[in-house]
């Protein structure tokens, strides 16, 4: 079911871990999503996000390098584009800005990041301020 809702999706995978980052990449690959990435800079991701006409989903780690992603989320909310968090960080750490975004702390389960980065894009949930799924909160 998975792959068949990021078939042909554009996904942006901000991530500075090189492992997790080509994880992410394989997975979404797999699924027949389009990758956009990954970038492990702030900075990249941002660029990416103004240069693309066409992003569907992003997963963002919360720190990348030492900087905050939260510019390039502001980003994807004004674009009105899901996204989900990967984090090691606890819920308290994460402006309330964005208590709408499902966040997954690492190490991450492939199977449930995909399959809520699917469910956002496909029924909207997690963008400005509605219901979110924070399974991973549990």
């Amino acid at each position: 079911m998975v792959e068949r809702s990021l078939r042909r999706s554009r996904i942006l995978v901000a991530e500075d871990e090189y492992l997790l980052a080509d994880e992410l990449r394989m997975e979404l690959t797999d699924a027949g999503a389009v990758v956009l990435g990954p970038v492990g800079t702030v900075g990249r991701a941002a660029d990416l996000v103004q240069r693309e006409t066409r992003i569907d989903g992003a997963i963002l780690d919360v720190n990348l390098g030492g900087e905050m992603v939260y510019p390039v989320a502001d980003l994807l909310v004004g674009r009105d584009t899901p996204f989900v968090f990967t984090t090691g960080y606890d819920a308290s750490a994460i402006p309330s800005r964005y208590d709408h975004v499902p966040r997954y702390e690492k190490p991450v389960s492939m199977v449930e990041l995909m399959e809520a980065l699917a469910r956002i894009m496909n029924h909207g949930i997690g963008l400005q301020g509605r219901a979110s799924d924070r399974s991973s909160d549990r």
